[in-house]
């Protein structure tokens, strides 16, 4: 018996430092792609120059492309990333569905119809944002009754709702792109394929994620047990109803901030989750904070290449996000 205890011990502390040992690991490919998004564009600087800018900000250039251009977009592209990587941790165990992913259930299309209604009378900044946020509550709230119209959280039903929403909003949309000018429809398809060109410090989207990660950290344990079944969790004691809707307003709330910070972006929902399974990633005190670095990295580094492979041109990050997660989606789809 002393010896399986002594085996079992040993087996914890390996996992303990595998785990640890990767998330350092996804902790470093975070801050260099920070360093390479703040160093890399239609303007390349290098470290020499970053350090003279630094230490000699007066009147410097670099330094004003640095904090004017470069440190805002870089968050925002990291915080985004990590916004939707969370989202589709949550999404796909909330709906059971190993191909679900924050936009599944037409919150991004609300946004979408609200933002481009912005853009077609003239308005953005902050008009812009307010009306992707009021987009993503009005679905969140038809959702949320519907669920409760059904007294149950039935993730079947749900999905279903979410798929009709979607192509009633895809229908909105094409109607606006349709009537709008060539002006108009330019800053459209930039905002739909996912722009961070108008990108700001995203302060109230980092206090949500960082909110957001305390809050999945603390509900993680009950959502190990709802990953094996929802039979296994009521016979647990944990009250599904409840856990599945504070599911859905936080999966929402993480969607809709990433939506109104940089319109819409693909598929980093979608394969993150899947690359940390595939590293052993099951244990949801890990897979949170690990999906919001690895979410993170991988946007920012989109959004550099998006950014300096066509300079001076830019390109939509979605548009590269999407080029970059395709193969990825292939291959993963390829080892399960």
């Amino acid at each position: 018996m002393h010896f399986f205890k002594i085996c079992t011990n040993q087996q914890t502390y390996f996992m303990i430092k595998t785990k640890f040992t990767m998330l350092m690991g996804l902790l470093i490919l975070a801050m260099v792609s920070i360093f390479f998004s703040i160093a890399k564009g239609s303007t390349s600087i290098s470290l020499f120059q970053l350090m003279d800018a630094v230490t000699k900000p007066e009147n410097s250039i670099i330094y004003q492309i640095i904090v004017e251009l470069r440190i805002p977009r870089t968050l925002s592209a990291f915080v985004t990333g990590g916004l939707l990587a969370m989202s589709g941790v949550i999404m796909q165990i909330l709906l059971r569905n190993p191909l679900a992913d924050p936009y599944i259930l037409g919150i991004s299309g609300g946004a979408a119809v609200t933002s481009l209604l912005c853009l077609f009378f003239g308005l953005a900044g902050y008009w812009l944002t307010g009306a992707a946020w009021l987009g993503s509550l009005c679905v969140m709230a038809i959702i949320l009754a519907l669920s409760k119209k059904y007294h149950a959280w039935d993730h079947e039903k749900i999905l279903l709702i979410g798929v009709a929403l979607t192509s009633g909003f895809s229908a909105l949309i094409s109607f606006i792109l349709m009537i709008s000018t060539d002006r108009e429809l330019h800053s459209m398809l930039f905002w739909l394929l996912g722009d961070l060109s108008y990108a700001h410090k995203p302060y109230l989207e980092s206090a949500i994620l960082f909110i957001a990660v305390l809050l999945g950290l603390s509900l993680a344990k009950q959502l190990n047990v709802l990953a094996r079944g929802n039979r296994e969790a009521e016979s647990l004691g944990i009250q599904l109803s409840r856990l599945h809707k504070q599911l859905y307003v936080l999966c929402s709330l993480l969607t809709a901030s990433a939506v109104a910070l940089a319109g819409c972006i693909g598929f980093i929902g979608l394969i993150v989750p899947h690359m940390l399974r595939l590293l052993g990633g099951y244990d949801h005190r890990w897979l949170i904070p690990s999906s919001v670095l690895l979410g993170g990295s991988l946007l920012t580094l989109a959004d550099t290449f998006s950014r300096y492979l066509f300079a001076p041109q830019q390109i939509p990050v979605g548009m590269m996000m999407a080029l970059l997660g395709i193969p990825v989606f292939l291959w993963l789809l390829n080892k399960k």
